[in-house]
């Protein structure tokens, strides 16, 4: 086979293994919700948040080492026991009975996550530099595994369960998937090639030494929040949907896979697009439309009353009338708002579908009668704020997708920067990268839990991340700027074109 042919080959097994262990990696987002809303274990908001994100915290934190023992043994020996290992985890799954179980296996079967380091590392040995961002754009797709679970699991579950007749067939599902990565592996060993970075006489510590590099870790800042994001989003949004629009977890499931497919699709468009125009400005469109996109989600549903502006007597007196359009006292007249039941509040109430934006309506209500004797600046109705907004689904979640999208996009651009600034190191860059970034999937779901814990407000998980997203923008803007007026004015805007070309 020629070496073109072993570079195609890799890619696409390499997509192929990185899909389904991302499937594999975020499954405790479709069995919590499962398992908690069939009744079949009481878990709160902050232990199913601990639940979702410890498998990611594995997948992170041994992203590092994975990319080392990548760049010394090579991509194909690590990638096949990573992906072995999980397995062994991922069927231990089906006999826990308990939250400290679930919490050990999942720490386990967390291992999957590190498959990233890995395959960045190896795909990235196979392809020129000028075509690195599309081949990695392509491998980082397999970032659709999580759509896949979303989708799949659900069905997958009530099957296992026949139709929910028989709950404790959930157990058949983790070992099914075990079975899976143990076939992926077989396939993997067969259609793969060795190749690794000749790294002879480097001690850990000279193959770490990148790391020094400050870029590092703004690269890992980067990841932190479109990987981190999404990776806690792609779990959280199936309970989102579960409990703000009370779907079923198959249709929630679906629902949430809107967000998760177009993230790794896209992926491998990001990649072309920062091969094309840079990835420094693709970051800029990537951060400032997800800063849009989740401050239009932060509108949570409502249906509230509020006090009104009232109606005050401007001189005491004997309240003469009371009827629902006026209030008279003596011989003065004033005139109040009337309710009317048969307009808007009943548009309120039988079209609440159609209702894009917030909504209200307002009126008077007497709290004086006939007879009573009133002094100046006394209030003689009160007023009464009606305010509705629905949240409606479809466009909540259009701007999901807008989120799925960009953060995709953003995936692909950062680490396009990689191979760029360390054509030798990109295990380990790749790893630590990976490492910051999943740590962001990782006390996403846990911060998530907590602040609902605390306010009761669902939307606080899209404040969290327009927050994020507002703080990222800022720093990349003012970092780069201030470093390119500083080493090199003339390039401020074509950084990415000098790194290519060598300066």
């Amino acid at each position: 086979m020629t070496d073109k042919g072993k570079a195609i080959s890799v890619l696409s097994v390499n997509t192929f293994s990185f899909v389904v262990c991302f499937s594999c990696w975020v499954l405790y987002g479709v069995l919590m919700a499962f398992l908690v809303d069939n009744g079949l274990f009481h878990f709160d908001a902050g232990q199913i948040g601990w639940l979702l994100g410890v498998p990611i915290l594995t997948g992170s934190v041994t992203r590092l080492p994975a990319g080392v023992l990548t760049d010394r043994y090579g991509g194909r020996i690590v990638f096949a026991v990573i992906m072995l290992l999980s397995a062994v985890a991922m069927y231990c799954v089906s006999f826990c009975n308990s939250f400290e179980h679930f919490l050990l296996a999942g720490l386990g079967f967390g291992l999957s996550g590190a498959s990233f380091a890995v395959g960045i590392a190896y795909t990235s040995l196979w392809f020129p530099r000028e075509k690195q961002g599309t081949a990695l754009g392509i491998f980082g797709a397999g970032n659709a595994g999580a759509s896949l679970t979303s989708m799949g699991a659900p069905h997958l579950l009530n099957y296992c369960t026949n139709n929910l007749q028989n709950l404790e067939g959930w157990r058949t599902v983790p070992k099914i998937y075990a079975v899976l990565l143990v076939v992926t592996t077989v396939i993997f060993w067969f259609l793969t090639f060795p190749k690794k970075v000749d790294k002879k006489g480097l001690s850990i510590a000279m193959q770490l030494a990148p790391l020094k590099q400050p870029r590092v870790w703004r690269f890992g800042l980067y990841y932190f929040f479109v990987f981190g994001g999404f990776v806690a989003l792609s779990q959280w949004l199936i309970s989102y949907y579960l409990n703000v629009y009370t779907m079923s977890l198959a249709t929630a499931g679906l629902m949430a896979a809107i967000f998760s497919l177009p993230s790794g699709v896209i992926r491998a468009i990001g990649g072309w697009l920062s091969d094309k125009y840079g990835a420094r400005s693709i970051m800029y469109w990537v951060l400032g439309s997800c800063l849009f996109a989740s401050f239009a989600l932060c509108v949570p549903r409502m249906d509230i009353e509020t006090p009104g502006q009232g109606v005050m007597c401007t001189k005491k007196g004997t309240v003469t009338r009371v009827t629902s359009t006026e209030i008279a006292v003596g011989e003065k007249v004033y005139p109040i708002k009337k309710k009317e039941e048969g307009n808007m509040l009943t548009i309120l109430n039988e079209n609440k579908d159609l209702i894009i934006w917030p909504t209200s309506v307002f009126w008077q209500e007497p709290i004086v009668k006939e007879g009573d004797q009133v002094a100046k600046k006394q209030v003689l109705a009160r007023g009464i704020t009606h305010i509705f907004f629905q949240a409606n689904v479809w466009i909540f979640t259009a701007f999901v997708l807008i989120l799925g999208i960009m953060t995709g996009i953003g995936k692909a651009a950062v680490y396009r920067h990689i191979p760029d600034y360390f054509p030798n190191d990109v295990g380990v860059v790749g790893g630590i990268v990976g490492v910051i970034g999943g740590l962001g999937g990782f006390v996403g779901p846990i911060i998530f839990g907590y602040m609902l814990q605390v306010t009761g407000i669902w939307t606080t998980c899209w404040m969290s991340f327009a927050l994020l997203s507002l703080a990222c923008l800022i720093w990349m803007h003012a970092t780069i700027n201030k470093m390119m007026r500083k080493q090199a004015p003339h390039l401020v805007d074509h950084i990415e074109t000098a790194i290519s070309a060598g300066h």
